[in-house]
C-alpha cells in the first residue's frame, strides 16, 4: 500500500482509506468514518483539509511504526474533525480498530492517541458478529452547571430539565457536559444556536454539551442521547457516551459493571447503538468502556 511519500516527480501521492459506519450493524446507519490506514507524508495542514474534504464528523490518519514500537505504544492516530485536531473521540477510535483489524481474528488492538493508548478489544458473538470495546481513560468529574443557564444557551425552558440528577462535566479524554432531560419531546425538539452554546462553553470545563432523557424507543436502552455540535448532528458520540457511563454510575442511573445501552442519532436517521458500562473503586468511577458494532462501506483511494 503506498504511503505518498514515493513516486515519480509530478506524479500524484496515493493515500487509500476506508470508510465505515460505526455503532451499528447495518450499513448507512450509525456514525460515519474515513480511516486512512497509511497517512505517512501528509502534513498536519493536509489531514486537516482532507477532514474538510470527506465533510464527516470525524476522519482519522494511521501512521504505521515498527512491530515492536507499535507492540509497546500503540497504532499511533490522529482524529481530526472538519474544523479541528481533537485528542479522543470514541467513534473514531473504535471504528479504526476495525479498520485495522480488517478480517483478521486479533482479539485487541491498542492506539495511540493524544490521550495515551487506549485498547480495543474484539469478542464474536453468537451468530458470528464481531464487538469492538474500548477502555477509556478513567474520568474526571468536573464542574455542575445550573439548570438556568443551560436552558438560556440551549433554548430549552428550566421545566425541561431534569431535577433529580446533575448537570455535570465529565471528561475521558474530551468534556461534555452530560445534560439531563425529563422527556424525549424534549430532545427531539433540541434546537440549538452553536455560537451561543460555543460561547458558553469556552467559559467552562465542557467542550460540548451531551443531551440524555431515561425516556427511550428502543425498550432495551438505558438512555436516549442527542449531540449537536460545530459540524451538524452527531448520529454517535463515543467519548460522550464514555462520559455519560461515568455519570451514570456516579449518580445510581446505572449500577457499577452494568453494561446499558444508549440510543442516539435517530433525530439524524441515523440509529446507533452504543454499549456502556464503568466500575467503581471506593467513591471513584474507573473503568469506563464503550462498545458496539462496525460496517465497512466503502473504499477508495486520495490523489494529492
Amino acid at each position: 500500500m503506498s504511503n505518498g511519500r514515493s513516486g515519480k516527480q509530478g506524479e500524484a501521492r496515493r493515500y487509500s482509506y476506508v470508510q465505515l459506519d460505526v455503532f451499528t450493524e447495518r450499513p448507512l446507519e450509525g456514525n460515519a468514518l474515513a480511516v486512512f490506514t497509511d497517512a505517512r507524508g501528509l502534513s498536519d495542514a493536509e489531514m486537516q483539509a482532507v477532514a474538510r474534504e470527506t465533510h464527516l464528523s470525524e476522519t482519522t490518519f494511521v501512521f504505521p511504526r515498527e512491530p515492536a514500537v507499535e507492540r509497546e505504544h500503540g497504532v499511533r492516530v490522529r482524529i481530526f474533525t472538519t474544523e479541528e485536531e481533537l485528542p479522543f473521540a470514541g467513534h473514531p477510535t473504535l471504528g479504526t480498530a476495525f479498520a485495522l483489524r480488517g478480517h483478521s481474528e486479533a482479539s485487541r488492538i491498542e492506539l495511540d492517541l493524544q490521550v495515551g493508548k487506549v485498547p480495543v478489544g474484539f469478542t464474536r458473538e453468537d451468530g458470528g458478529k464481531v464487538f469492538g470495546e474500548m477502555r477509556q481513560v478513567d474520568p474526571k468529574m468536573g464542574e455542575s452547571h445550573s439548570r438556568e443557564d443551560i436552558a438560556r444557551v440551549a433554548g430549552l425552558k428550566v421545566e425541561d430539565i431534569a431535577t433529580d440528577l446533575p448537570i455535570q462535566t465529565v471528561s475521558t479524554g474530551l468534556a461534555f457536559a452530560i445534560v439531563p432531560l425529563k422527556t424525549r419531546s424534549a430532545v427531539e425538539k433540541l434546537a440549538l444556536d452553536w455560537k451561543r452554546v460555543a460561547e458558553y462553553t469556552e467559559r467552562t470545563e465542557a467542550k460540548f454539551l451531551y443531551f440524555v432523557t431515561r425516556e427511550c424507543v428502543y425498550p432495551e436502552a438505558r438512555l436516549h442521547a442527542r449531540m449537536i455540535f460545530y459540524n451538524g448532528e452527531d448520529p454517535a458520540t463515543g467519548s460522550a457516551a464514555g462520559c455519560a457511563a461515568a455519570w451514570m454510575v456516579a449518580h445510581g442511573v446505572a449500577q457499577a459493571d452494568e453494561r446499558v445501552l444508549i440510543e442516539q442519532g435517530l433525530e439524524a436517521l441515523r440509529p446507533s447503538r452504543l454499549y456502556v458500562r464503568a466500575g467503581k473503586e471506593g467513591d471513584r468511577v474507573v473503568n469506563v468502556r464503550v462498545g458496539g458494532h462496525a460496517v465497512e462501506v466503502m473504499r477508495g483511494e486520495l490523489f494529492l
